[in-house]
């Protein structure tokens, strides 16, 4: 596993943008599929993107597609979640999660092997 921690949070209105990092622990991030999810309040966790550890192919839920770009830097062992055109639906904890070792497969949070704490993004309407 890895620690993983999430920053960039924050209010923003209706059509505004914000970059989440998520900087991880130790020498095997490159090694990582990594994923951002995030929980509404009273909703379950969805997955939102996906970066695979190897050709850093990416993978976006329909509702963010055309909005949300996920990246990485294996250099800084940080993934970037960049959010533009944010909608009042957005708002919800947002979360990082690491993938075992050389995983590809599918990226739903029951495979995810690590996960930060979370950071909040509020939209208001």
């Amino acid at each position: 596993q890895v620690q993983l921690v999430e920053s960039g949070g924050g209010l923003v209105q209706a059509g505004g943008s914000l970059r989440l990092s998520c900087a991880a622990s130790g020498r095997t991030f490159s090694s990582r599929a990594m994923g951002w999810f995030r929980q509404a309040p009273g909703k379950e966790r969805e997955f939102v993107a996906a970066i695979s550890w190897s050709a850093g192919n990416t993978y976006y839920a329909d509702s963010v597609k055309g909005r949300f770009t996920m990246s990485r830097d294996n250099a800084k062992n940080t993934v970037y979640l960049q959010m533009n055109s944010l909608k009042p639906e957005d708002t919800a904890v947002y979360y990082c999660a690491a993938f075992a070792r050389y995983y590809s497969g599918g990226y739903g949070p029951s495979s995810a092997d690590s996960w930060g704490k979370g950071t909040l993004v509020t939209v208001p309407s």
